[in-house]
């Protein structure tokens, strides 16, 4: 059980509800925004005392029961209510460590999707296996340090002009968002895990912005359905997006692509070419790609050797 986070959440919930939402009248001005702790205590059938230990870090587990009661009456979505069951510790624990491994299935499903861009992410947003349309399209990740494979830590701490977003993508104000949210619920599920938490750490400390967006405590993350890029040798690129969650190792496989004979389906077609003739594509990308990338650390240990 997380204690510190867990009131920091509920409070952060609290705050956002007006009394109206709730069905209780406004009544006079308020010193402080949101629901007062005794009317959240009463709508989740719990004391007051209770509920302010519950925020102040210092009440023991509560039960199922309570949780139901206050994810309730705070009127948490789903995800948030999953979220608080994983700060209570009531949820099912995994491992200390996030995996890194990529399955060998599907690594060779990666091969096969020749007019999809397509990569795989660890639960802290690490990409750990991509094919060539994915490096050609974003970057050839090959030519960045291993650390810097991080979406979270791309998207705020670099390598990105002042007057550029990353990949050149419409939404990044939006996508820094998603991140924050997403590494707050991976938090959550490794919070021991010294990769997640120095992540977290050096983001706090090193960007303003990702201080800004933790301290909201969100972690509901609409699904991005599409995304824009600005490629600076095609153009405009706009694809759909699809996630696919590989439970077993807690990763996500990545998926863009475009209706046939949509424009966004010709730009992607031509990038594959110049990905194949070994034309540059990518700003970052040197060279030829080979078929898929995974470096050889990050490889499933049943996996044979690549040639």
């Amino acid at each position: 059980m997380n204690k510190q986070e867990l009131g920091a959440f509920l409070r952060s919930r609290r705050e956002r509800l007006r009394p109206e939402d709730v069905g209780l009248p406004s009544g006079p001005r308020r010193r402080t925004p949101g629901l007062r702790r005794e009317e959240a205590a009463v709508l989740a059938h719990i004391s007051t005392e209770y509920y302010v230990r519950l925020e102040q870090g210092r009440a023991p587990r509560p039960s199922g029961e309570v949780l139901a009661g206050i994810a309730g009456a705070l009127r948490l979505t789903d995800a948030e209510s999953d979220h608080l069951h994983v700060l209570a510790g009531t949820a099912p624990t995994r491992t200390r460590v996030h995996r890194r491994d990529v399955r060998p299935s599907i690594l060779t499903l990666l091969e096969r999707l020749p007019q999809t861009a397509a990569f795989v992410i660890s639960a802290a947003l690490e990409v750990l296996a991509w094919n060539d349309l994915a490096a050609a399209l974003m970057e050839d990740f090959t030519e960045v340090a291993p650390k810097d494979r991080n979406l979270a830590r791309r998207a705020f701490l670099g390598p990105a002009r002042p007057d550029t977003t990353l990949y050149g993508i419409s939404d990044a104000a939006e996508f820094r968002h998603h991140v924050v949210m997403e590494l707050r619920v991976t938090l959550a599920r490794y919070p021991t895990d010294p990769a997640v938490t120095g992540l977290v750490d050096e983001l706090r400390d090193a960007s303003p912005e990702f201080a800004r967006l933790w301290e909201r405590h969100d972690v509901q993350a609409a699904p991005m359905l599409t995304k824009t890029f600005r490629h600076p040798v095609v153009g405009e690129i706009t694809v759909d997006c699809d996630t696919l969650t590989l439970t077993d190792r807690d990763q996500r496989l990545v998926l863009y692509s475009a209706p046939p004979g949509s424009p966004g389906a010709e730009a992607l077609a031509l990038l594959n070419v110049l990905s194949c003739m070994g034309r540059p594509a990518a700003p970052q990308a040197r060279g030829r790609h080979p078929r898929t990338r995974v470096p050889p650390s990050l490889r499933d240990p049943e996996s044979p050797p690549r040639r």
